[in-house]
C-alpha cells in the first residue's frame, strides 16, 4: 500500500477515535458528528453519500454508529479503512464504558450525579432529533416519502411494531410504489435533487 493510502487510514482511525469520546446518547447522537467531522471538515463524502449510509446503517444489524463508521471508512479505503474506522469509534467508547461502568458502583446514589444524567437524558433528545432533521432533508423530498414517513411514525407509536418489520415494510412500500407510477408512466425520482438539500 502506498503511503498516501497509510495516511488516510491514519486520518480515518483519528477522525474516529475523535467522534467516540464525546458522543452521549448512542448510535443516532454521534450521526451530527460524523456528518460534521466526514462531510463538512474532511470532506471525504457529500450529504447524499452520508444520508446513504446512515440509511443502512440503521438498516442492518449491529450499533448504528459502528455500522457507519464500517460503512464511511470502507468508502474510502477498503477493507483497512473499514477497520480503521471501527477501531476508532470502538476504542474509546469501550474503555470510557468500563471507567463508568466502575465508578458508577460508588456514585450511583449521589444527588449531583443523577441531576448530571437528568442534564444529559434531555441534551441527547435534541441531539437525535437533529440527527433525524438532517437524515430527512435528503430522504424525504416527495408526497410518497412524506406518506411513508409519517405512516410509519404512527404505526411505530400506536402499534409498536418491531423496527425490523418497519425496515421491511418500506422496502415493500418503496418497490410498489415505484412500480405503480411506473405503469402509470409517472418518472419515480429516487433522491432529492442536489439543489435543495442546501
Amino acid at each position: 500500500m502506498k503511503k498516501t493510502d497509510w495516511k488516510l487510514i491514519k486520518d480515518i482511525f483519528f477522525s474516529f477515535l475523535k467522534i467516540g469520546p464525546v458522543t452521549f446518547g448512542g448510535g443516532y447522537a454521534m450521526i451530527p458528528l460524523i456528518e460534521r467531522e466526514v462531510v463538512l471538515k474532511k470532506r471525504w463524502i457529500t450529504v447524499q453519500e452520508a444520508t446513504e449510509i446512515f440509511a443502512i446503517a440503521q438498516s442492518v444489524p449491529g450499533a448504528i454508529a459502528i455500522n457507519s463508521a464500517i460503512f464511511v471508512g470502507y468508502r474510502l479505503a477498503g477493507f483497512k479503512g473499514a477497520v480503521a474506522a471501527m477501531f476508532g469509534v470502538l476504542l474509546p467508547t469501550f474503555w470510557i464504558v468500563i471507567l463508568l461502568s466502575v465508578l458508577y458502583l460508588y456514585v450511583q446514589d449521589n444527588h449531583y450525579i443523577e441531576a448530571a444524567f437528568v442534564g444529559i437524558r434531555a441534551a441527547v433528545v435534541a441531539i437525535i432529533a437533529y440527527a433525524a432533521y438532517k437524515v430527512g432533508l435528503t430522504s424525504i423530498y416527495d408526497k410518497t416519502t412524506w406518506l411513508v414517513a409519517v405512516t410509519s411514525v404512527i404505526v411505530l407509536y400506536v402499534l409498536q411494531v418491531h423496527p425490523v418489520f418497519m425496515i421491511v415494510g418500506g422496502i415493500l412500500t418503496g418497490l410498489i410504489a415505484v412500480y405503480i407510477k411506473k405503469y402509470f408512466g409517472i418518472v419515480t425520482s429516487l433522491e432529492k435533487e442536489s439543489e435543495q438539500i442546501d
